[in-house]
């Protein structure tokens, strides 16, 4: 299936994921002026009516570097949604993306049929992440445009499942834009998600360390520092299973090989109504690819490399 007009002539397919705090408008404008989709979550814009003057500075840096620079377009940015009912913000925020006709909106924990006909209405697509075959059909049932598949290695909220089996089972009868997430790192592993049937790949922790990040020092240089081994995965911090820094564990005083279950009840996705609002400020996501991040660049250094990396391994298999 021919992906959405929106998606279509990127530099790179790829989708920066929403990192939450991390992902403020420089980080979203740099990714967006680089060529490829940049994102943040609705609620990393605090207070509520900060999100208004997110966008408005998004819509006019962009469309300023479009007149500027007809020959190289900046990709469209997105919106990301947390659907769970604990985001008292959900109507607050989505009518603040209808006022400036937010091009991608990324729906999480959660599918509402009235969210995607609501984004549908002002021209929109919307992209919901699923960790299985299971809830990517019910996604799909209630009008999702697309999915973005968050396998093994994803940082943050991840699933348990390989990228080939998750892939694998959602192209037997999905047809439309997916996505995949899942220690994705490199221009080689954007190829790799392509081969295996993917339309897009979905990248977060290689963009925690640019100089854009909105992200403390010493994050940044864990990032560099960390290998696949140095990542804890956990339902404690948030009530959802997700990848995290062990090092950043450590510094919170608890053991990472010994952690207790989380409960997803009494959890907060930043909106300030569960009981640990400062478990995602204290402990770091992050996926299982970042052996391959080595620096602190500029999110323009980074695709830069990662468009060499991916020409390269293209160049490779038509040998």
């Amino acid at each position: 299936m021919t992906l959405p007009a929106i998606l279509q002539n990127l530099r790179l397919p790829i989708i920066g994921s929403p990192l939450f705090i991390i992902s403020g408008p420089e980080l979203v404008i740099a990714q967006c002026k680089a060529g490829i989709v940049g994102s943040f979550p609705a609620l990393n814009a605090r207070p509520q009516a900060e999100l208004d003057e997110w966008l408005h500075r998004i819509t006019e840096e962009l469309s300023a570097w479009n007149r500027a620079n007809p020959d190289r377009p900046a990709a469209p940015f997105a919106v990301n949604q947390i659907v769970h009912r604990s985001n008292e913000r959900l109507e607050a925020d989505l009518a603040t993306c209808a006022k400036w006709q937010v091009p991608i909106v990324i729906t999480s924990l959660g599918a509402r049929e009235d969210l995607n006909t609501a984004v549908h209405g002002w021209g929109g697509i919307t992209l919901h992440d699923v960790i299985d075959d299971r809830f990517a059909r019910k996604a799909v049932e209630k009008g999702a445009d697309g999915l973005i598949a968050v396998a093994a290695g994803a940082g943050g909220h991840a699933g348990r499942l390989s990228p080939f089996a998750l892939i694998q089972e959602i192209r037997q009868w999905f047809a439309g834009p997916l996505a995949l997430s899942g220690s994705i790192a490199t221009g080689d592993a954007v190829l790799a998600a392509l081969a295996m049937g993917a339309d897009l790949a979905y990248i977060g922790s290689p963009f925690i360390a640019t100089t854009e990040a909105n992200a403390d020092g010493a994050y940044k240089d864990s990032i560099v520092a960390s290998k696949a081994a140095d990542i804890v995965y956990s339902n404690l911090f948030t009530g959802v299973h997700g990848n995290y820094l062990r090092s950043s564990i450590v510094a919170s005083g608890m053991d990472p090989d010994n952690l207790p279950e989380g409960d997803l009840k009494t959890m907060d996705f930043g909106t300030g109504n569960g009981s640990k609002p400062k478990a995602w400020k204290d402990i770091w996501g992050s996926g299982q690819g970042i052996g391959a991040v080595t620096e602190i660049e500029s999110v323009a250094s980074r695709v830069d490399r990662m468009e060499r990396e991916y020409r390269a391994a293209r160049a490779r298999l038509a040998v």
